[in-house]
């Protein structure tokens, strides 16, 4: 099990030498980026090195890998990075029923197949609404996965349930496609509303261990991402995270 940490969570904790260095101390091999870190590659990878992290994952936007496939591949070459996913779609854009994600799934696919092409793997990383029924009781997140054979998941399993979804069953009838998890964690009703109601991960309300003992009996995921959309510190949460996650 490799442990990482989504850079997003540190996106207001930077400068990234800093933040690389931390989280090196604290035992992370690796870490997980996200699109809006990538203005000098170059000096990104000098300072992973530097403290000996690597960056096997990363967020990659869709307009990007389909609009400036070149610019992508620039990062992912650079960065070493061998698994990509793309991670949201603005509300605006996202389909209304199940013939427009449908369609969503074939601009998926034909990603994948671009990237396969360089050794690298493409999927998709959730929020919630993808688990929201559509008016005919089609959940989103399935037909993607249904009509985009060739696309891996990114599981993040904390946004399955805020979007309604039993993760214990999406992970035993689609474990096969996840090949990476986003820990995270929820805190009490009520509870931490500065940071969105999140917590560091095994302090919150979800049960990582039955969790962990599902996705290793029906995944091939060996990335295992600690997450936190908005953390008071997000040093501290990086440190308290790997420590529990170690545990199981």
């Amino acid at each position: 099990m490799d442990l990482s940490y989504q850079l997003y969570s540190a996106r207001n904790a930077t400068p990234w030498s800093k933040v690389f260095s931390a989280l090196a101390d604290q035992g992370y091999t690796q870490v997980e980026g996200f699109g809006g870190m990538f203005d000098n590659v170059a000096e990104l990878a000098a300072d992973l090195d530097n403290v000996g992290l690597k960056m096997p994952s990363t967020h990659l936007a869709l307009e990007l890998l389909e609009d400036d496939f070149d610019a992508a591949l620039e990062i992912i070459n650079t960065l070493a990075v061998r698994q990509v996913y793309a991670p949201y779609l603005v509300e605006e854009e996202r389909p209304t029923d199940a013939a427009g994600w449908q369609v969503f799934a074939q601009r998926l696919s034909k990603v994948s197949d671009k990237l396969a092409g360089y050794g690298v793997t493409f999927g998709w990383h959730n929020h919630d609404f993808e688990f929201v029924a559509l008016p005919d009781g089609q959940i989103p997140m399935a037909i993607l996965l249904d009509n985009a054979q060739n696309i891996s998941w990114e599981a993040d399993i904390a946004w399955v349930i805020v979007g309604g979804q039993d993760p214990i069953e999406w992970i035993k009838r689609y474990g096969n496609r996840i090949t990476a998890v986003h820990m995270k964690d929820k805190a009490p009703d009520g509870e931490n509303l500065d940071q969105d109601g999140w917590t560091d991960v095994g302090s919150g309300t979800i049960d990582w261990a039955v969790l962990m003992s599902a996705i290793k009996s029906n995944t091939p995921a060996k990335i295992f991402v600690m997450e936190h959309d908005n953390p008071a510190d997000a040093i501290a949460f990086g440190a308290n995270s790997i420590a529990y996650a170690k545990t199981l």
